[in-house]
């Protein structure tokens, strides 16, 4: 079945071209993009839908969740706005509470979160392990992810758990926790900070999993100055994620990551996250400037991001980080298609390419309730997500 979605006032297509077209349809064709151009000129198709002059933007692809957990962290965070400065243990709360919690139940409150996200225009996104922290746990966490999210990442050098040599348990993630969780995971990751692992623990992680094959991204630089940008780069990770506290050459290795023509690391900025906790937004526009490419995701988590509203990032990335609207939400769309590899259609699992509005592309649309994408930081907050497309089915 084809389906006609004409009557677009704006459609934000944030193809290779930028193209910002006006009084515009698109054609869906099964799960992919078979024809976009002026409503005038459309071909007929076996349905159709009116967007009544609203604007038309990509689905948003959600680059870095933390959706696997149990457990509530309300204290943490009142205490944080009572001024309490964050630190990377609290993650030992939802630790405790994720590794109680059925099968059952953490499959049930990833279904959820997921639906809450795709209503909110989310039509890609990105989960990691990271609250098992032992073998059987992450594995589990691997499991349960792999079956509901579009990408899971490994994240088992998320904390060193108490009790715990952090060398010793730096062996059992480069180890058996990696073999464990290697069969439902795409990608690895590493939280290189300060109270959680150093530059050379996060060294061996990234190695041994670059040996495994999987792709690699990186925390880094949220709570100080370190070592997590330039260690990404090294790697020729996929992103770099938080990236607060940027010195010139963290932004400079950046920008000069994409300067061969092929894919960089990008710079993935997660301003929800940085409301919570307080910490300065990155330099958004200096990275721009440096040439670096940009992803904005929600890092929904229960301890610092416990929401996955992309439009409130694009707003916050607007108010707050100085982007444009156009800049916000390609960050948002092709930025973070382009921190999972997955903006064209080259894949080797043969996976159509999403973040952008184009022929051939999967399907992943939203219609906003509102005449432009302007609306989405002019009225910030406000539920703007009129009609969502996934693979070409209507989820909203």
């Amino acid at each position: 079945m084809s389906l006609l979605i004409t009557n677009l006032g704006e459609l934000m297509t944030q193809d290779a071209e930028h193209r910002v077209l006006r009084d515009a349809a698109v054609v869906l064709e099964g799960e992919r993009i078979s024809w976009i151009g002026p409503a005038a000129g459309a071909p007929a198709a076996d349905e159709s839908f009116d967007a009544g002059g609203r604007a038309g933007v990509p689905g948003w692809v959600d680059s870095h969740t933390h959706l696997v957990f149990a457990g509530d962290r309300t204290a943490e965070f009142e205490a944080r706005m009572a001024g309490e400065l964050y630190a990377a243990g609290g993650i030992s709360v939802t630790v405790e509470a994720t590794r109680a919690a059925t099968d059952d139940e953490l499959t049930r409150l990833l279904l959820s979160r997921v639906e809450e996200a795709t209503a909110g225009g989310t039509t890609y996104l990105e989960t990691k392990t990271g609250y098992g922290l032992d073998v059987g746990h992450e594995a589990r966490s691997a499991r349960i992810a792999a079956g509901v999210a579009d990408e899971v990442t490994f994240l088992g050098a998320h904390l060193v758990p108490r009790d715990w040599d952090a060398d010793e348990y730096t062996d059992l993630v480069c180890g058996p926790m990696l073999d464990a969780v290697r069969p439902y995971v795409r990608w690895a990751d590493v939280f290189c900070e300060a109270g959680a692992f150093t530059p050379e623990q996060s060294r061996r992680v990234l190695q041994a999993c670059a040996a495994a094959g999987l792709g690699l991204r990186v925390h880094g630089n949220q709570l100080g100055p370190g070592a997590g940008t330039r260690l990404a780069v090294e790697f020729g990770a996929a992103s770099v994620d938080h990236v607060n506290h940027l010195s010139d050459a963290d932004v400079d290795a950046l920008g000069a990551s994409w300067s061969g023509g092929g894919a960089g690391t990008v710079a993935t900025c997660l301003p929800a996250c940085d409301l919570s906790t307080r910490q300065p937004f990155p330099p958004a526009r200096r990275l721009l400037e440096a040439g670096a490419q940009l992803a904005l995701a929600s890092n929904c988590n229960p301890g610092t991001s416990y929401t996955s509203s992309m439009g409130f990032c694009v707003a916050t990335a607007v108010l707050q980080m100085g982007l444009t609207v156009h800049e916000a939400v390609r960050a948002a769309t092709f930025g973070g298609a382009l921190a999972l590899r997955r903006h064209t259609g080259d894949d080797v699992d043969g996976r159509r390419a999403v973040g952008s509005l184009a022929v051939g592309h999967r399907a992943d649309l939203q219609v906003l309730d509102a005449p432009s994408a302007s609306h989405l930081a002019y009225r910030p907050g406000m539920p703007l997500v009129h009609a969502v497309w996934r693979a070409g089915v209507r989820v909203r």
